[in-house]
């Protein structure tokens, strides 16, 4: 957790090491902002993180969650009352649903099952309506001596905003620059795919929010799932690719009754493909082992989009 730039890297826990990541700014006087928070049941955790980082909970002064999936801002609830100066920076779409989290739980619990809610989910809580700041596009948050600019970035969701590090030259992107593990990194550098899970994804939002993101020429990108990428022109060009592909995948099976284990099928293939294009070692046994979860989650958002697309043909 050692700082790299005035950003302590925080790994949350969730499910796996180097599967989730939190982000503490640090600005000036020992102040500090938080990006994405993990999920309820990995708050303690940051909050460990935190101290470690040589910051008080009183000198965090804002949690900024880029969006309101569960696994960067689920622990919103239970930090807000631990670090009691902290105002929560959240994307208008996404603003209730931190104040009152009921919809976010029973959605999530449709996805992950019962089950998987409890054993990574519970414990959510409600944030005071007082301490939430909504961010427009275009909003910045006045980090001391650090301001922190977060612009709309759909496509992964409608709530989603990334968030601008002018010192660094460095997108805080959440979701909406895919998944990059470090398992795959290689001497081409990283491997990224992007992340469609339900309920909102659409293909033409993301490719958009991808391009807006490189054109700002950053330096690095850091992500949810997982780390800091550099080299962000390439992976933005493949990212936009596979959106591409991965939208024609769920074409060719729609309609069937088993689109959605054949898109999952699919979806293994062409990632297995593009990791043994870019060079991973093992990739037969990494892509199943660190993406298998991953790719369930994009099959099922892909299927959701299809029918969305579908009810809107049908004029419904």
């Amino acid at each position: 957790m050692t700082p790299t730039d005035g950003i302590t890297l925080i790994d949350t826990g969730y499910i796996r090491p180097g599967l989730c990541a939190a982000y503490l700014v640090h600005g000036e006087d020992g102040r500090a902002a938080l990006v994405d928070c993990g999920t309820a049941t990995c708050a303690q955790r940051v909050l460990d993180a935190i101290a470690a980082a040589g910051v008080a909970r009183d000198a965090v002064d804002w949690l900024l969650v880029t969006h309101v999936h569960l696994d960067h801002a689920g622990a919103a609830g239970p930090l807000m009352r631990a670090l009691p100066n902290a105002r929560l920076v959240v994307h208008p779409r996404g603003a209730r649903h931190m104040i009152d989290p009921a919809k976010l739980i029973a959605g999530a619990k449709v996805v992950y099952g019962e089950a998987m809610f409890a054993r990574d989910h519970a414990g959510m809580l409600p944030v005071d309506e007082a301490r939430v700041v909504v961010a427009d596009d275009g909003h910045e948050v006045p980090l001391a001596g650090r301001p922190l600019l977060c612009v709309d970035t759909p496509g992964h969701a409608l709530h989603h905003y990334s968030v601008w590090d002018a010192r660094t030259r460095g997108w805080f992107a959440g979701d909406a620059f895919g998944l990059s593990y470090r398992e795959f990194d290689n001497g081409n550098g990283a491997f990224a795919v992007p992340t469609t899970s339900p309920v909102q994804f659409d293909p033409l939002q993301m490719q958009d929010s991808i391009r807006r993101l490189v054109a700002r020429g950053p330096a690095s990108i850091r992500i949810a799932h997982y780390g800091q990428v550099g080299e962000c022109e390439r992976l933005g060009g493949d990212l936009v690719a596979l959106v591409d592909a991965m939208a024609d995948i769920a074409r060719g099976f729609d309609g069937r009754g088993d689109r959605g284990a054949r898109i999952a099928a699919a979806l293994a293939e062409l990632y297995l493909e593009r990791a043994v294009t870019h060079g991973v070692a093992d990739a037969q046994r990494l892509v199943p082992e660190v993406l298998g979860g991953d790719i369930a989650i994009n099959a099922q958002g892909l299927c959701v989009w299809l029918d969305r697309e579908a009810k809107g043909r049908a004029g419904g």
